[in-house]
Order: C-alpha cells, then structure tokens, then sequence
C-alpha cells in the first residue's frame, strides 16, 4: 500500500508542486508523468486503495477482481502503464487473437465458433475466420466483409458519426439483426458497455477500425494472471513512492480555488494543499461539483454524461467444468466468462468462474438469489461438466456507474484536458480522449493532463506514445 504519511514537499523547493484528485488509473498516470518530469506531486484517493473502478478484495481465501477487465494490443497507452509499474508480465497478451463463441441455441444443437487471426496483412488476417464462422449465413458472412470495408474507410473522429448510433449505421450497411447479435454486438457491448442501438457510431468505428482494421494484431487480447489490485495499487504505489509522489488515501478534496497570486488550494480534511496545477481526474459528476465557476463554458454539461453500469457474476465449483481461459456465448444471458481459478489463490481443485455482463441495466439491482437461479442453470447449458458439480460460492460485484455511457452525442460533451482556468486540468476516461470508457482511454486521459501541465510549466515532456502514434 502507498505510504500515507510521506512529507510534503519542504519549503523552499524550487519545484513546480501539483495536486492529483483521484487515484485511478487516470490519476496515477498523470502523477506518474508529472513527477517523471520533476514536479513535487501530491495524490489524492478518497478510498483505502489506488486503482478505481480496477480493483481487487478479499472474499474468504480468495482475492476477487470486482471485474474482469481485458485489454487489446492496440492498447498502446496502458500497455505502457504496465512496462511502467513493471507489471506487463503479469498481465500477458495471447499470441495471437482466439476467441471461442458458443452458441447453445442453434436448431441442430450447440456450436463453437472461433473468431481468430491468421499471420497475414489486413483484411485478410481475418478472412478465413469469417469465412468459416458457423454462426452467420453464407450471405450474411458477405455482408460482414463489404460493411468492414466501408467502416475502414470512416474516420472516427467525424463528428457527424458521433450524432447517429451504431445500430442505424449497420442497417444501412445491410447487417442482419443476427449479424449483429452474433458478431457486432460480440465485440462492441464489451468494448463500448452498450448494444448496437444505443452506441455513438464515432465511438463504435474508432473500437472496430482501431482493433480489427489497423494491425494485424492489434485485438490481440491481455489480461491480468494476478489480481487488479497487485498491479493497480501495490506495484503503481511502489513506483509512485519511487518517485517521491506523496499519496493521501481515505482523502478526499473538499474544495479547491484559485489564490491572488495565481496558484491553487486544495482543501482536504485537516489540511490545505498548495499547488501550481490541480488535476481532477474523478468522475464527471465529482468534477462538476469541485469545479471553480467558469472553468468551463457549460460545465453544466458534464452531468449530461449518462453512466452505464457492468454486473459480475463469481461462481466457485468443487471441480473443473472449465477448460478455455475464456469463451462468449450466443442463445444466452451470459455474455463472457473467464477461468480466474489461479489468480484468485482458490485451492482445494475447485474452478472459480467469473461472468461478466456489460450493458447490464436490466438486472443490475437485481437480488443475489434471483441472479443464482437464473445464471446457475445457463452455465450448466453451457458447460456440460458443470451438471452434477457442487457450487461452493455465489456471490455477485456491481458498478452501477460502471462507465460513461456511449450514447449518440456524448462527443460533444466529453471536455478536454485543459480548463479556462490556467493550471487546472482534467482527466479521466470520460474526457475527450476518442476511446471509450476502457483501462487504455483512462491512461491517454492522464498523459494529456499531464502534458498540457507541464507545457505551462515550460517543461519538456516526451508523449510516451508519439513514437507508437
């Protein structure tokens, strides 16, 4: 854990200082890139832990992510967040893209799919793959291809692809509503936290062209072997400590305003921090309520960014009844499901499952029991050994705020980094970073912050990605 006693920078250090609000991944990005360039940094995390929403705890003998969180190859920025807290090696990429789909209500019977990559240039690094997929048509398989090529041809960032949803681009691009199902929605409501109907078509292009129609191995997908919490709060703490960065957990800013001589406060029980920047890297309705009036032209905005929440379901069996990483499935309410048996410490020759439901707004208040006899029974459909095997455990994690939601016109209301308040600064994965609310736009968000600080400092800063981008 990070020391919550550590100095304040002493008096008469030449350094610029600044105040990080927030302890995610945002906020330990940009405390990492500020005190990298030699700024005294002071973080602060309202909670017992740094990581945000990416966290782990204990249940009984086992540590649980509060969700399974995957990322791509193509997430260059928090693939450097793992080389920089010396984690990449416990959250490794597979070789190459293998997705399992099984579809359990097809009419002759359950069928595997794979969606996978071939060591060949785009497109066809996917083309035999979706030549053979068993869950699409011959034609709907056509469809597929002559739709990829047309969202190749998209550029993300129009804004008139942010005004219309996903679902509308893709009737106009002759997808069938199982096209959707079975492949679009596949990948997007994972990614995007939101169906087809109710995603922006900017932020859906960006997922799809970046992931599938960049590199070749580009949505390769990494996940962590080890619990979030070893490499979003131990390893960043440790790392963060290294570099002298004063952490306050169980902190939160109560209030922060601008000086007469241009500088800022950060008002915290017991205390009052003074800074040459302030960056808010809390969610957006956090931010609204710390913002100085006039940061921003309409910070009003900021609370019409809807949320989107994502429903975890942990099951724990007295034997195996898994023998992929992982598999998603078709014909069902369950959407992805991993093995987390080994990095969850579980002993004894149990499997520990983990199911993890985007878009979840239908059940995510739902009661545990009605979750049980729902889900249970489905697993077993699913998972033929799991007939007969005793459950050890069932117990469910909910983020009712999970993600900013990726509604059609959230574009226009995602804020920069920068504010109309010199040295005040935002970050987090619902600012203006042209990903969606994921691990790898929380970490642009906190290079950008960063950036935009120390460019007013007058210090050189090096974008970590400018050689990738």
């Amino acid at each position: 854990m990070p020391p919550t006693d550590a100095p304040a920078p002493r008096d008469g250090d030449a350094r610029p200082r600044a105040v990080v609000v927030g302890g995610g991944l945002a906020g330990i990005t940009t405390a990492l890139q500020l005190a990298d360039a030699g700024v005294a940094v002071t973080l602060l995390e309202g909670r017992p832990r740094l990581g945000g929403l990416a966290f782990s705890f204990r249940r009984g003998e086992l540590t649980v992510d509060n969700g399974q969180h995957v990322y791509l190859r193509c997430c260059t920025a928090y693939r450097w967040f793992l080389d920089r807290v010396d984690g990449a090696r416990l959250a490794p990429l597979q070789d190459r893209l293998d997705v399992p789909v099984l579809d359990v209500a097809h009419p002759r019977g359950p069928r595997l799919g794979r969606i996978r990559r071939d060591p060949l240039p785009v497109p066809f690094h996917l083309a035999r793959s979706l030549a053979t997929y068993p869950h699409l048509s011959l034609a709907e398989r056509a469809s597929v291809g002559r739709a990829a090529l047309a969202l190749k041809r998209l550029d993300p960032a129009d804004p008139a692809l942010d005004g219309i949803d996903f679902a509308t681009w893709l009737g106009r691009h002759g997808q069938t509503p199982r096209a959707i199902e079975a492949l679009w929605d596949l990948v997007g409501i994972p990614t995007l936290n939101a169906p087809a109907p109710d995603a922006s078509m900017g932020l859906a292009a960006m997922v799809f062209k970046t992931g599938l129609l960049t590199d070749p191995g580009a949505a390769d997908i990494g996940w962590a072997h080890v619990p979030l919490g070893h490499l979003h709060d131990t390893l960043a703490a440790k790392t963060l400590d290294g570099l002298g960065v004063r952490t306050l957990l169980r902190t939160k800013a109560e209030r922060i305003s601008r000086t007469d001589d241009g500088r800022w406060t950060v008002e915290v029980p017991g205390e009052t921090l003074e800074a040459d920047a302030v960056v808010l890297a809390v969610p957006q309705t956090e931010t609204h309520a710390l913002l100085p009036e006039d940061a921003l032209a309409d910070a009003d905005r900021l609370l019409d960014i809807g949320t989107a929440p994502i429903l975890d379901l942990h099951v724990v069996y007295d034997r195996k009844v898994l023998r992929r990483p992982f598999f998603t499935a078709l014909g069902s309410p369950v959407q992805w499901v991993f093995d987390r048996t080994a990095s969850s410490g579980l002993t004894g020759g149990g499997q520990y499952l983990a199911v993890s439901q985007s878009a979840a707004q239908d059940e995510i208040d739902e009661p545990v029991a009605a979750l049980r006899e729902r889900y249970l029974p489905e697993l077993e459909r699913l998972l033929p050994a799991a007939r007969g095997a005793g459950v050890r455990d069932f117990f469910v994690t909910r983020e009712r705020t999970a993600t900013f939601a990726p509604t059609p016109g959230v574009g226009r209301l995602r804020p920069g980094a920068r504010t109309r308040a010199p040295g005040l600064y935002l970050a987090g994965a619902w600012t203006a970073t042209g990903w969606p609310a994921t691990m790898e736009g929380a970490v642009r968000s906190g290079f950008s912050a960063a950036g935009a600080a120390l460019s007013a400092f007058g210090r050189r800063h090096d974008h970590p990605l400018q050689e990738a981008a």
